[in-house]
């Protein structure tokens, strides 16, 4: 006996054809996988275009530890933009202790909140400086690529650096947004300085409106040495007394300075790094 046919609902499509339906919606390009080097990349220019510096130094840091198609256009965006997170949290370290000096009262709030942001930036001016070494050794282009474009956050110091430095104490979050600020103002000055637009971000603007931005070798390495000799004046008797941090910091800028042509800004920062080594007592 044959079994009868059940009757199909109005609108129904047949299984076959509902599969080809899907397959077919499925077969246009799939996003990049969480993990990968386009994800990776593709994190990175959202993080920087929102003005998270800290999170785009950490998926272009991923993506230099290996080989893959991202990697070079990678590594000297994260030497930038760690240099400038360096330079944010060593101001903001400073005004606070100005503030532990203006607030005698209170001056421990002052004090804790400084060592906590000059941890952050060790970790960062480290970071670059390994990350330079690396570029040094492993890339020998006449020019690096700036891919991401003119940074967010304002080159004027944030209102509420002038109330630490005179001892005003702030709550948690609007120490937070301090923090992000100094950042934003340290790596919008720290792309400046490399794109050649002498540390003027307004100018800095201009170059990027020009379309994809390229930065001469012997530029880039000369404003990546400046940034690194700067940062190593954190670790000076005078403030931490650190002499291997000063060492390693001033050995990469000089390491630096090999790949730019002699001239007056060369042989004055040539001069300045070996006062910092002799004041730190370190060769």
């Amino acid at each position: 006996m044959t079994t009868p046919l059940m009757p199909r609902a109005p609108g129904a499509i047949p299984i076959g054809a509902l599969t080809l339906i899907l397959a077919g919606c499925s077969s246009g390009p799939q996003p990049p996988q969480p993990g990968t080097p386009p994800f990776l990349w593709a994190a990175a220019k959202t993080a920087y275009g929102a003005g998270d510096y800290g999170k785009a130094a950490d998926n272009l840091t991923q993506l230099t530890r290996s080989e893959n198609e991202f990697a070079a256009r990678a590594l000297p965006i994260s030497i930038v933009i760690e240099s400038g997170i360096a330079h944010g949290y060593i101001q903001l370290a400073d005004s606070l202790d100005e503030g532990a000096k203006a607030n005698r009262a209170n001056p421990a709030p002052f004090r804790r909140e400084a060592t906590v942001v000059r941890g952050y930036a060790t970790t960062a001016s480290t970071q670059a400086a390994e990350a330079l070494h690396r570029l040094l050794a492993s890339d020998k282009s006449e020019s690096f690529p700036f891919a991401f474009g003119s940074p967010s956050g304002s080159a004027a110091e944030p209102v509420q650096l002038q109330r630490v430095e005179r001892g005003m104490l702030f709550p948690d979050a609007e120490i937070e947004a301090l923090e992000k600020a100094m950042v934003q103002r340290g790596v919008l000055l720290s792309v400046a300085g490399v794109v050649g637009a002498g540390g003027d971000p307004a100018k800095a603007a201009g170059v990027f409106q020009n379309g994809d931005v390229k930065v001469a070798r012997p530029v880039f390495l000369l404003a990546m040495a400046k940034s690194l000799f700067e940062a190593a004046d954190m670790f000076s008797p005078k403030k931490l007394d650190l002499p291997n941090r000063v060492k390693m910091l001033c050995d990469v800028a000089e390491e630096a300075l090999q790949g730019v042509p002699d001239g007056k800004e060369k042989k004055d920062l040539l001069g300045q790094i070996a006062r910092s080594r002799k004041a730190s007592k370190v060769t």
